[in-house]
């Protein structure tokens, strides 16, 4: 017959038919939690119930599961419970399954620590892999073991804690000057001349440009609504929503980019308010993939004097030009479809045409008002008050 549960002030033991005793305790996650194994003795059973409460005050407890779930079970639920655009879903699937679960997806979730994630990256990047998508894959299983540690509470700390690891140089892209983008859209056959115009002087991606209809478009407003973007997936073409709640917007478009979307509308764009407004050769779904072949890209862009360009940077020109029109970062905010301020924040920081106009005016006032202030000094030409003192 089992005896009866000794009373401690952590914990509980209870000896069972076996003869052998079981260790028990309610964790700092709530929830009861029993020891690995059975002891032969209740002293052996009082040892691991002051070991595990010894740990709980200096903070290094961590649930059991930590050393029963893996890495590649719980980061392939991990993507699948997500709330994910397909792009993103199959970016992550693809992350995970070429960086990350090979080299420690058979890991558990509480084996692994910053030493860890140390070799994981020095392995990687001596492999071949390029920086950007070393720091793209230690970001996702940065996010995996944040949900383990703040929600499910299978672990204590991160391991993917380490400075410098979530960032990489970029070399800074080219900005194509408005003459530049001009020559570009003239040197494209006449159906995608206003897609350039359009790219860069919207700020829209290349996707949301792809999948514009018709009924988005208002010309005599100079509004164009962006409700959707198109997507390719292992070859098949989605529409679907905007990266994030941000990307669905209404953009207004300089006076140029209505008159070459207007002339484009009037001669490749079908009537009914669903076509597509910028299309293919042959009138089928814009793609990116045979786009650049089409028009020659690289041929083009290099005898424009804008090597290495790409059809993304076009986005960059508008973004530039908002920001030194004097816009404030909530409203480039809204123009790139962005949620944070951090890219509006580098396009302000960028403007140093702009920024040079500030500095002028700034000496314009500082001028005019240091001109006052002598002019002032001059009235009162040395004339003391008795009771004046010195300044010290």
């Amino acid at each position: 017959m089992a005896g009866k549960p000794g009373r401690r002030r952590f914990g509980n033991l209870r000896k069972r038919d076996s003869g052998r005793w079981q260790a028990r305790y309610l964790g700092p996650d709530g929830l009861m939690h029993s020891a690995p194994n059975t002891f032969a003795t209740e002293r052996e059973g009082e040892q691991w119930l002051t070991l595990i409460e010894s740990e709980i005050i200096r903070g290094h407890w961590q649930a059991p599961e930590a050393g029963e779930v893996t890495i590649s079970s719980y980061g392939e639920r991990w993507i699948a419970e997500r709330k994910l655009a397909p792009r993103s879903r199959q970016g992550y699937e693809y992350l995970f399954s070429l960086h990350i679960e090979p080299h420690l997806g058979r890991l558990t979730l509480g084996a692994v620590q910053p030493a860890t994630i140390r070799a994981w990256r020095r392995k990687l990047l001596a492999g071949g892999t390029p920086e950007p998508q070393a720091v793209k894959a230690y970001a996702l299983l940065r996010a995996i073991f944040s949900t383990a540690v703040k929600e499910d509470e299978i672990i204590r700390q991160n391991p993917c804690r380490i400075p410098g690891y979530d960032r990489y140089h970029t070399p800074e892209r080219p900005t194509a000057t408005v003459a530049q983008v001009f020559a570009l859209a003239d040197a494209m056959p006449p159906r995608f001349s206003a897609l350039i115009v359009v790219a860069a002087l919207s700020g829209l991606r290349w996707g949301e440009l792809a999948a514009l209809r018709r009924q988005d478009v208002d010309l005599a407003a100079g509004l164009v609504r962006v409700p959707r973007k198109l997507a390719v997936l292992n070859g098949r073409v989605e529409f679907g929503p905007p990266k994030s709640d941000a990307g669905v917007r209404v953009v207004a478009l300089p006076a140029a980019a209505v008159e070459a979307l207007g002339t484009h509308l009037a001669a490749f764009v079908d009537d009914f308010p669903d076509a597509l407004i910028f299309t293919g050769e042959k009138g089928g779904v814009l793609r990116s993939s045979s786009f650049g072949s089409a028009v020659r890209w690289r041929e083009t862009v290099a005898r424009l004097g804008l090597p290495e360009f790409h059809f993304h940077d076009l986005r960059h020109t508008g973004n530039t030009l908002a920001a030194s029109s004097g816009a404030s970062t909530r409203e480039l905010m809204h123009r790139m479809g962005h949620s944070t301020m951090r890219a509006a924040l580098i396009y302000q920081h960028a403007t140093s045409e702009r920024d040079r106009e500030i500095a002028s005016a700034m000496d314009r006032r500082i001028a005019k008002q240091a001109g006052k202030k002598v002019a002032k000094g001059k009235k009162a030409g040395g004339r003391k008050k008795k009771d004046e003192r010195p300044e010290r």
